[in-house]
């Protein structure tokens, strides 16, 4: 969302706004890429597979006795959205476009291989190992793999032809789409952060959880074409309420990201675990 915009103050709110998402995004990425190399890289590496089960507290249970080739691929599956969150958000970076150009093709590169490849092992733990917490899980899980494919498929295309414009387009659309789990927990603990602050009493049976599990990866794409089409051909008016709307969610995301990071920190420390409100 971050590019560079010259004219008026409405024009340098919005282009403020953009840039604040942008770091506070850059900061949750990598501080979900700690949490899951300091949580899945020892547990892999060691055997120790059956600590996985410590998120058994969030409905899920990685961890299958005598699943080999599941665990395997749960394992791989983690640690390649550890390398998307360490690369990913690098992309959207303009200074490293325009200065660092072999580090962002190559580093794109990687980013497509492995997005496309935990779509496809994505499908394979909800389908075939049936990993997933629920039936609306594992079909919204299945929607969103498939939003990366067209996407990484649009990506590369868009690339080759040299469509920069479009090429950028489509690549932030893959990098929300991409990061679906990490915008899923964001989402939740920022909804009972913020939630508590106000005084709301959130709980686990409200309708907000049912709704983001599909919420996780379109409301950041509705987002990101208001975002596109405010900046494109809005009115002054329109250009600020949007900064100020999109400054609001960045910081309910920083709430999340906050709440999950203590959140996480309690996961890999194997103290019990505590959720917010």
């Amino acid at each position: 969302m971050a590019t560079v915009m010259r004219g008026s103050f409405a024009d340098k709110a919005l282009n403020g706004a953009a840039i604040f998402w942008l770091l506070t995004a850059l900061a949750g990425q990598w501080a979900f890429f700690v949490y899951l190399v300091a949580f899945y890289g020892p547990t892999t590496l060691s055997g120790n597979f059956e600590a996985w089960n410590r998120l058994a507290a969030l409905g899920a249970r990685p961890y299958e006795p005598g699943d080999t080739a599941g665990n395997l691929a749960f394992a791989a599956h983690a640690l390649g959205a550890a390398l998307v969150a360490l690369g990913g958000a690098l992309q959207l970076v303009p200074w490293i476009r325009a200065h660092a150009p072999a580090f962002h093709r190559w580093n794109g590169r990687v980013f497509l291989c492995t997005v496309t490849a935990l779509s496809l092992s994505g499908f394979y733990l909800v389908w075939v190992r049936l990993s997933g917490t629920s039936t609306l899980g594992a079909v919204t899980t299945t929607i969103n793999g498939v939003l990366i494919l067209v996407f990484a498929m649009r990506t590369f295309i868009t690339a080759r032809a040299r469509e920069l414009g479009a090429h950028r387009r489509w690549a932030m659309r893959l990098y929300l789409v991409s990061n679906a789990q990490w915008f899923t927990r964001v989402g939740v603990f920022g909804y009972f952060v913020t939630g508590s602050v106000l005084g709301l009493r959130p709980s686990f049976n409200d309708p907000f959880l049912t709704f983001w599990s599909v919420g996780c990866f379109l409301v950041p794409l509705l987002v990101l074409e208001a975002y596109v089409r405010t900046k494109d051909g809005s009115s002054r008016a329109g250009r600020f309420a949007f900064a100020g709307a999109l400054g609001l969610l960045t910081l309910v995301m920083a709430a999340g990201i906050v709440g999950f990071g203590a959140f996480s920190a309690l996961i890999v420390s194997g103290k019990p675990l505590a959720f917010p409100g």
